[in-house]
């Protein structure tokens, strides 16, 4: 297939079409070697990224890329490969590499495509394509005022280790044999600052961002490199605490932290493995009777908003938590028939989840949990998908009498998942609205906190 026009180029729509008719030629190459199914994946990505620091420019990085991600099937055996060609003769050379692995590989009960008539038939417009017109010298610009804007916010931040402007478009089509073709398009933008408070062993580092779909939705420059320095300067002067256990409050950026445990354990690949500490606990109340956790794909401007997943199955609102109850589990077509259940319509991951709020905000929940510790940032992997058990460096502030008083760090904090979410008392409405984990602060009743001894 010829290379795009200088029109295709800058019409969306027109390069969509064209990534449209070249997986169904693809296709057509795999049926046509054999291929009882197939399915192929194309992607055209381009992007900016610029880095400064201390005013002077590090980084400016243009990025456009292409790829074909292929899997054929001949009754069920597999066969995947991938170019970054799209030229006739590397087309053709990635259909038969696939097909000959295809032809070597064992049979796997679970192989094929999702069922067709699970395809999606209906494309909305959730309102996640917004170019942003942003050349190199403009994006220079807002990164340099975003650091400058923190470092001048107070005369203790004494060294930065800069700020960063990003900006990406991408277009995907996914067909396969069924006849399915669906076209995505989206763009993803970000603006972040990372500044050091104090000199010598009493430095802090902390940083904040902005991230959304369309540039208008982001925070101002000048605002986010100020709230880096607010929370650097925050983190002076740390002390430790006593070891023992405490309430813990997660700050909302990393309370999603939790919520991706959760979806690691309830995930097709874990269970089918049999990894995880939620095996066969569909239908068993894990969480607080009144916590509730909803899917939902089609949400505007959602940033995993979609309307089918990597199989072209049909996505749709429905519930992980209701009434603390695991509903469901998080599951492809593949890991569906390994465990003889359906697909959920989440090959690829989760779209847009949702965790439903209660009436607090994140000063009462700080005056709710009395003494105890929010965390802010955390450190290391220490957790066991499959016992649970869960152990992270974290630093953050400490809580007397419902008030921070000071930071702290150097701490570990420590406990099993299953107790953790069992003990949750409160989802706070401080929705951090940067991710497609879409929750607010989570309070934890009860966790070890190791610090001094």
């Amino acid at each position: 297939m010829a290379e795009p026009t200088a029109k295709e180029q800058l019409d969306p729509q027109a390069q969509l079409d064209r990534l449209a008719g070249l997986a169904q030629d693809v296709l057509a190459r795999c049926r046509a070697r054999g291929a009882s199914q197939a399915d192929v994946v194309l992607d055209l990505d381009r992007g900016l990224a610029v880095n400064v620091r201390l005013g002077e420019v590090e980084t400016v990085e243009y990025t456009r890329d292409r790829g074909l991600s292929l899997t054929v099937y001949f009754g069920q055996r597999k066969g995947s490969a991938s170019t970054a060609d799209l030229a006739p003769a590397s087309l053709e050379a990635t259909v038969e590499q696939a097909c000959a692995i295809a032809k070597l590989t064992e049979e796997d009960p679970a192989a094929g495509l999702a069922e067709a008539e699970l395809m999606a038939t209906e494309f909305p417009d959730f309102d996640q394509w917004h170019p942003w017109g942003l050349d190199a010298e403009h994006a220079i610009a807002l990164a340099v005022a975003c650091e400058q804007a923190g470092r001048e916010a107070d005369p203790r931040i004494d060294n930065s280790e800069g700020a960063a402007v990003n900006t990406n478009e991408s277009l995907s089509v996914y067909a396969n044999t069924h006849g399915f073709v669906g076209r995505e398009r989206s763009t993803s933008h970000s603006l972040s600052c990372s500044l050091i408070a104090g000199k010598g062993s009493a430095m802090q580092r902390d940083y904040w961002y902005t991230s959304a779909l369309a540039a208008e939705d982001l925070e101002p420059a000048a605002a986010v490199g100020r709230r880096a320095a607010e929370r650097a300067v925050a983190r002076l002067s740390p002390r430790q605490v006593k070891t023992g256990e405490y309430p813990v409050l997660y700050a909302p950026e990393v309370a999603r932290s939790l919520i991706g445990h959760l979806l690691g354990a309830v995930s097709g690949g874990a269970l089918y493995r049999r990894a995880s500490f939620l095996l066969d606990q569909a239908g068993q109340r894990i969480f607080p009777a009144w916590m509730n956790i909803v899917e939902k794909p089609h949400l505007r401007r959602g940033f995993r908003s979609a309307a089918f997943d990597g199989e072209g199955v049909a996505t749709r609102e429905q519930d992980l938590v209701r009434d603390g109850v695991l509903v469901r589990y998080v599951l492809g077509s593949y890991s569906a028939r390994k465990l003889g259940l359906k697909t959920t319509g989440n090959a690829g991951g989760i779209h847009n989840l949702v965790v439903e709020t209660g009436e607090y905000g994140f000063d009462e929940l700080v005056q709710r949990m009395g003494r105890g510790l929010v965390v802010t940032e955390l450190m290391g992997q220490g957790v066991n998908t499959v016992t649970g058990d869960y152990s992270r460096g974290a630093a953050g502030f400490w809580v007397e009498n419902g008030e921070i008083v000071h930071p702290v760090d150097e701490l570990t904090i420590a406990g099993n998942l299953r107790d953790m979410f069992q003990r949750i008392e409160a989802v706070g409405r401080d929705v951090d609205r940067r991710s497609h984990i879409l929750t607010g602060s989570i309070l934890v009743g009860r966790m070890t906190v190791a610090g001094a001894a």
